[in-house]
């Protein structure tokens, strides 16, 4: 397998209170599978694909600023099933996301975030468990919400949250759910950025439920993962760090 990708972006301030940013990203692959299966998996193909990106940014009024995004991306597809001479599958995969936020500061010593987004697949990757693979299956979208709060609670120390929403649905018919696509996810945070050489941080993470089946009918049970690490520089050159992982 072998990429080639060129991306090119403008900036433009056109008032106070409005900015912008135009993308435009290219990507190229080409792929060689020379399967055991024998000719009818193996073989050579390519493809290519244009994904342009835009940004704007109104404000910033009060500290507070608002922001629409939209953008094209792609995920490839296992390079074995591109070349199969029975049902192959397209390559690249074209996805489309939109976005809009609010940041603001108008609280002192404290950073807001708000967005709505939406983000749709023309074919999902879904994970099999009983072969271990992942599969091209139905297109998709997804939308949902995140909040985020970064307070500077002292000047060596920062407390962030975060919380997301998703909604993820499959286009078809007998079983529209994403298999393993996490419904909410909340995350708390303390960092030390640094005193006297000591850095280090605490984060807890809380994963839902989610299904792992198209119909639903069997679905993850919430997940609580805590990590800790601390960092000590010494004698200008070195660092040791300890981290905790649960």
């Amino acid at each position: 397998e072998g990429s080639v990708a060129l991306y090119v972006t403008s900036t433009q301030k056109w008032t106070r209170w409005l900015r912008s940013e135009i993308g435009l990203r290219g990507d190229g692959y080409t792929f060689d599978v020379d399967s055991s299966l024998g000719a009818g998996a193996s073989g050579k193909t390519h493809d290519s694909i244009v994904s342009p990106k835009l940004a704007l940014v109104f404000g910033p009024w009060n500290r507070t600023e608002l922001y629409l995004n939209y953008g094209e991306g792609f995920h490839s597809n296992d390079a074995r099933g591109t070349t199969t001479a029975v049902d192959p599958v397209s390559p690249l995969v074209k996805a489309r996301g939109s976005e809009v936020g609010v940041n603001t500061f108008i609280i002192p010593d404290v950073k807001l975030s708000a967005s709505l987004w939406q983000l749709n697949f023309a074919s999902e990757l879904v994970y099999v468990g009983d072969e271990g693979v992942n599969e091209p299956s139905a297109a998709s979208r997804r939308y949902g919400a995140e909040l985020s709060a970064y307070w500077q609670l002292l000047n060596w120390l920062i407390l962030d949250a975060d919380y997301a929403y998703a909604h993820a649905r499959l286009n078809q018919a007998g079983g529209d759910r994403i298999p393993n696509s996490i419904e909410n996810v909340v995350s708390v945070g303390l960092t030390v950025p640094d005193i006297q050489g000591f850095s280090g941080g605490l984060r807890l993470r809380r994963l839902g439920a989610g299904p792992l089946i198209e119909d639903n009918s069997a679905r993850s049970k919430p997940t609580t993962v805590v990590n800790a690490q601390g960092t000590y520089r010494f004698l200008q050159d070195y660092t040791a760090t300890l981290a905790v992982l649960n």
